[in-house]
């Protein structure tokens, strides 16, 4: 029997057996907290986009830690020979951008969520442009779906992906073998919101909740101080 929210076997093996190599042959592990990841249940997965590489090791822990990622991928992967069909396989929610069709990967997000699934969210929408990789501003779309479901928002962030593959980079540095670290912390308290109409300042101040809760595991994670403000997302991103 299938369970909530995974593909089917054949499809959890395909990937295991490609990604838990790759990311044992990259990244050395520093994991923490993954006790507070519900095991069950619909969830929405809130963290930091640092590069190309992250969902792939990401995809690792929350493996290695009972849940299946849902990963909203681009809507142009599905129509790659091969590679689409395994996207789909794999439970990937196409993204449409700049379209009258942008509103579906939500939809599609809410109906998995009812159904189970972990869903891997980045609220900025993109990788981070900030010159010191801190989280930029993020897009409302992950606080919409937060409160149009109900479902916890989970906050994790991550540390390591972009020194093997900076953004923007097609070679991957594979004999630096970075650390890849992971803190994941308690649900993002979003009670104050419920209820009230989903207008844009709502949105944002719910949006800016759920980023502050990504960036201040990942000042952890960094024994830094982060910045009082975001930063801003460039125009067109």
């Amino acid at each position: 029997m299938r369970r909530p929210g995974w593909p089917s076997r054949f499809w959890v093996a395909v990937a295991v057996t490609i990604v838990k190599p790759l990311a044992w042959l990259l990244v050395k592990k520093d994991w923490r907290r993954a006790d507070r990841l519900p095991r069950s249940g619909g969830i929405i997965l809130a963290t930091n986009h640092l590069s190309w590489l992250d969902p792939i090791l990401l995809s690792h822990y929350l493996y290695d830690n009972g849940r299946w990622p849902t990963i909203l991928a681009k809507s142009g992967l599905f129509s790659v020979p091969v590679i689409g069909h395994m996207v789909k396989s794999l439970m990937a929610i196409p993204v449409y951008r700049g379209s009258a069709d942008a509103a579906r990967s939500l939809k599609e997000s809410e109906e998995r969520i009812a159904g189970g699934a972990c869903v891997l969210f980045y609220p900025e929408g993109t990788c981070t442009r900030d010159p010191r990789f801190w989280p930029m501003e993020g897009r409302t779309g992950v606080a919409r779906l937060a409160l149009a479901t109900g479902a916890p928002v989970i906050p994790v962030a991550h540390w390591g992906a972009q020194e093997i593959l900076p953004y923007g980079s097609k070679k991957p540095r594979l004999f630096s073998r970075a650390t890849f670290r992971v803190l994941t912390g308690p649900p993002v308290d979003l009670s104050k919101y419920m209820g009230q109409e989903l207008h844009a300042g709502v949105l944002r101040d719910a949006t800016a909740d759920i980023m502050a809760a990504i960036t201040s595991l990942l000042a952890e994670l960094r024994e830094e101080e982060a910045p009082e403000v975001p930063f801003k997302r460039p125009s067109g991103n």
